[in-house]
């Protein structure tokens, strides 16, 4: 029955399948309650899941939030709606059944699945100092590395929350002394793993590229996350503000025969990358125009590359302008994910909720195949004055990307 759903879903959408909300709490997170969750839902799954800050996109990713984690957190379902009826499958499911039709042959052959995901990430506070394995370590318990790239939209930014900083690797000069000493001391209270390491402001509009090995202390602006599909991690600092990191989460995504071995740790730190003098200039992205602003503007639209430093994944900021209507090519699939105004997509109504109830279904998060991207998407804006904004997540090796190194 599932391959119909999947089979009769891309008909139905001429390649673009519409993908229901997919909601990600964290036990160790205050939810910043701007990613248009119902204000009485940021805790729908109970006090002791932790609030829900994270809405994950075009996922085949199950989160790995423990032994609480529900069956299928963190996968999208895809939704087929045929008069009154409606049914859902997981994306992860219609990919296999689908293979190339999807995703396209390229990704199919080399993954044999959609390898990334997107998220929004929604915390009050900062994160504390963590790491995501590289391969040769996340391998070891069986994951893959996780390079992840950060984007701050305008329109989920209205108030940048508790600290809207981000500590990012370490100051050139730190050695692998100092850092094994705060992990030791990582249970004595604050290990002060900061003070070594250096808070960059977060302006809304801009991003950042964060490849595998780079320690990071994601700040409380909302973030738009473009990641490979993965969720290795390990926690390295012990307090943020005034919460506790239980040390298991030390130790997370550690081989068993490794925990309590600090040099471990310590070899799992890309080094020359955390101490690079460089850093900002070699991670920081600006939004790049895919081609001549003046050019995209008679067309009546613009678009931005704000993803663009990583072979794992990419990203666009497509703008259509009021009253317009464009054909836009890409020449890989893609997921996308509305943020603001109203309009058309193929042959689906697209809107931007300001309200999302827990188990809502909405209009505005859609898959496109690779075929539909190549053959181009009609997109009409149906405001005259408002501006129609959406996201666009791309997986491995966009032939459309040249990478900004």
């Amino acid at each position: 029955m599932s391959g119909n759903i999947a089979s009769k879903a891309i008909d139905q959408g001429n390649g673009i399948i519409r993908l229901a909300p997919n909601w990600v709490p964290r036990s160790f997170c205050i939810p910043g309650r701007r990613i248009k969750l119902h204000p009485d839902d940021y805790y729908a799954l109970g006090g002791e899941r932790g609030g829900i800050d994270e809405r994950w996109f075009s996922s085949t990713t199950p989160a790995d939030n423990g032994p609480l984690t529900s069956p299928n957190e963190g996968l999208s379902f895809i939704v087929f709606k045929d008069g009154n009826n409606v049914e859902q499958m997981l994306l992860r499911d219609a990919v296999g059944e689908l293979k190339g039709q999807l995703i396209g042959d390229r990704l199919w052959n080399a993954y044999g699945k959609w390898p990334m995901f997107s998220k929004f990430f929604d915390n009050k506070g900062a994160l504390p100092h963590h790491i995501h394995h590289r391969d040769h370590h996340a391998e070891k318990v069986g994951q893959m590395s996780k390079p992840e790239a950060y984007y701050f939209p305008t329109q989920l930014n209205n108030y940048g929350a508790d600290f809207p900083y981000t500590f990012f690797g370490l100051k050139p000069g730190t050695t692998k002394e100092q850092v094994r000493q705060c992990l030791v001391d990582f249970t004595k209270g604050d290990n002060k793993l900061t003070d070594l390491s250096i808070a960059y402001k977060l302006e809304p509009g801009t991003g950042w590229d964060v490849p595998p090995g780079i320690l990071h202390a994601p700040g409380s602006l909302c973030t738009y996350e473009p990641q490979k599909a993965s969720d290795v991690f390990a926690m390295y600092q012990s307090l943020t503000g005034d919460q506790v990191v239980p040390a298991e989460l030390l130790w997370k995504d550690t081989p068993d025969d490794k925990k309590g071995d600090f040099d471990y740790l310590i070899e799992v730190i890309d080094w020359e990358k955390n101490i690079d003098p460089h850093f900002a200039s070699n991670h920081f992205m600006m939004p790049k125009p895919v081609k001549p602003l003046e050019a995209m503007q008679s067309e009546g639209y613009i678009e931005n590359w704000i993803s663009y430093k990583s072979t794992a994944y990419s990203a666009k900021e497509l703008t259509v302008l009021p009253g317009r209507k464009v054909t836009i090519k890409d020449s890989a699939a893609y997921g996308m994910i509305m943020m603001q105004g109203h309009g058309k997509i193929g042959v689906w109504e697209i809107e931007t909720p300001a309200l999302i109830r827990y188990g809502q279904l909405t209009n505005d998060e859609f898959f496109v195949s690779e075929a539909a991207a190549q053959t181009g998407v009609t997109i009409s804006n149906y405001s005259s004055c408002d501006p129609l904004v959406m996201l666009k997540h791309f997986a491995a090796d966009n032939p459309d990307l040249v990478i900004d190194v």
